[in-house]
This record gives C-alpha cells, structure tokens and sequence, in this order.
C-alpha cells in the first residue's frame, strides 16, 4: 500500500493524476511510486541533504518535506548517474532500469508539461536502456499436461481447508487463456456469461476484451463453483471467483504461491524459473504452435495493444522453422 504521508505533495499529486486521468493500473501507481521515491531520496543523497552517508541507507531517507526547487537542480547527469547506482548496488537487470527510466520520463513530463512547475525537462532526452532480445520461457505441452494432473490430483491443502478444486480452476484458465495474473484476480462470477462461455477481462489500461472459454474451463469453473465458500465471505468479495481461505478475493501472492507449488508437485524440472506470466507465454505459445492461431487473433486474446508484442510467439517454435525449411519445394533435389 501507498502512505500519501510519505510522500512530498507533488509526487502525490503525479500519483492521483497517473491513476485518475491517464488511467493507470494500480500496479503501475504503485511502481510509480515505488520507483519515484527511490530516485528522490537518491537525490537527496546525492546532492547531501541528509546526513545518511551511507549508499545502502539511501532507502531510509525521508521525502516528504522535499522542496520543488530541489527538482529545478536535477540534470540528465543526476538521472544516469541514478541509474548506475541502481546497477552496482542493486545489479539492476536492463528490464528493471527501463521501467525506472519510463517512471522518471513521465513523471517529469507531468512536472514540466502539465503543471508547468518545472522550467525545464532534464528527462527529456534520457535514452531508455537496451533489452536484449530474449525469447518467452514456456511449458512444452508434455510439462503443461503434467502440471494439470498434478493440480487435479495433489492441490495444496492449509489445515482443514481443501483449495484443491480452485487451485486445478486457476491452472486450467491460466494455461488456456493466457491471463494475466491481474486479470485472473479480478475475474467476478457475474463476468462469466454461462450461457455463451464467455469471459469479460479488464486488461492494462482499463481495457475490455472477450474471453471464450474452452470446455476444460467451464468444467474446472463449474466443479470449483460447487465447492467455493458460501457462507461468511467479506461483503467485498461476494462475486470474485476465486476465494482466499480468509474468504475474501484471492491475492497476488497467494496465486503465485499455488503456481509455483503445483509446478514443484508436477515435478517440472527447473520449477523456480517458471511463474505465473510464464503460464501466459505458455498458453500463447500452445495456441500458435498448436492451434493454428491466427497471430491478429491471438494479439486480441492477449490484449496486447501493438502486434509486435504478439509477434515474440511467432519466433519461440523451432519446429515450425525447421518444417518450413523441409516443406521447400527444393529440398529433395
């Protein structure tokens, strides 16, 4: 959770204009801020407005009090050099300093552009650091088939509490449908249309999209359904599908906890490396290679806003590549 108290007034107010107006997730709100605060008490740091001397004590600095004019004083210099201490003390990988980059860009665009409290833009030509090219881990169908056995016939068991049919629920959507751990929290019984199986998914960015359900959902739905807690569940969590044992909507944690479980119960090789978005790359990867899917159809199931976010799935199936390799019309001659 986010303490406002913490904060300095500007970066609160970036915060609720991120969340109100430009309609971010409240994962994304809580990166912002996450990675904003770490970058001001850098500053501070930095530029010895605090008696901390100690570059592992950076996070104990305290911001609140932070006067804007202290953002007048930040170069591109100041933000590189951020971005090196993140790398030596943190051994920041290029994906985590591109998502601080991306924080750091848009939060001084909101200072300079929209409320003109700043003279000028020392983010504006900060580069994003490189990613190098890394294909999707995923499940092969062997392992996928085997991670749903195990989740139909282990299941993870707290006390009295036999979680066994939600838990084979949440492994079966994921490996279907490719959700993202997000969207698979914030399923409610009343976004399932029975009738159709049909699912509503809010995505990144508010965004609604339609989810078919296979038979193999709607039946792990329906026997989960049979066994969910009906009495005592919070008021606020009446209609989310998927329960914790508290009887209020399933967390985060709780979801990777069971994947990484049932992954160990499979006896998936090399289980840790796996996690729920790599579920997501699996179904993806499953639906391509298999499914004959369209790559336009399968960026709509996704929700991924750019083609080329999909297009990852046409690069991960060697068999695919060495197929057409053989298909060539000149090849036996």
């Amino acid at each position: 959770m986010i303490n406002p108290e913490n904060n300095p007034d500007f970066l609160n107010d970036f915060l609720a204009y991120s969340s109100t107006i430009l309609n971010k997730s409240e994962n994304t709100i809580k990166e912002y801020n996450y990675d904003l605060a770490h970058f001001l008490k850098y500053i501070v740091f930095k530029y010895k407005l605090t008696d901390i001397k100690d570059e592992e004590l950076i996070k104990n600095i305290k911001i609140n009090d932070l006067d804007i004019d202290v953002l007048e004083r930040i170069s591109l210099p100041d933000i590189h050099s951020f971005l090196a201490y993140l790398r030596t003390c943190y051994s920041s990988k290029p994906a985590t300093l591109a998502r601080k980059t991306a924080s750091i860009k848009v939060f001084f665009r909101y200072m300079c552009n929209k409320t003109k409290k700043l003279s000028h833009n020392p983010a504006q030509d900060l580069e994003t650091p490189k990613l190098g090219k890394r294909l999707p881990k995923y499940l092969t169908l062997e392992q996928s088939k085997e991670l749903l056995d195990a989740a139909a016939t282990v299941g993870v068991n707290h006390g009295n509490h036999d979680n066994s049919e939600r838990n084979f629920a949440i492994i079966t959507i994921l490996l279907n449908c490719g959700l993202r751990l997000q969207e698979l929290i914030n399923i409610n019984i009343s976004d399932i249309d029975f009738e159709n199986n049909k699912l509503n998914v809010i995505g990144k960015g508010n965004k609604e999209r339609t989810i078919y359900l296979n038979k193999a959902c709607i039946n792990a739905i329906n026997k989960y359904l049979e066994a969910r807690p009906r009495d005592g569940v919070k008021f606020n969590s009446r209609d989310a599908l998927f329960l914790s044992e508290q009887k209020q909507r399933i967390s985060r944690r709780t979801v990777q906890y069971i994947v990484k479980n049932e992954l160990k119960n499979a006896g998936i090789e090399k289980a840790d490396i796996y996690s729920v978005h790599k579920l997501r790359h699996t179904a993806a990867t499953l639906m391509y290679k298999y499914g004959d899917v369209d790559i336009r159809a399968l960026q709509e199931l996704l929700g991924h806003e750019s083609i080329s976010t999909t297009q990852i799935y046409t690069h991960v199936d060697n068999d695919q590549v060495r197929n057409a390799v053989e298909r060539n019309p000149l090849a036996n001659l």
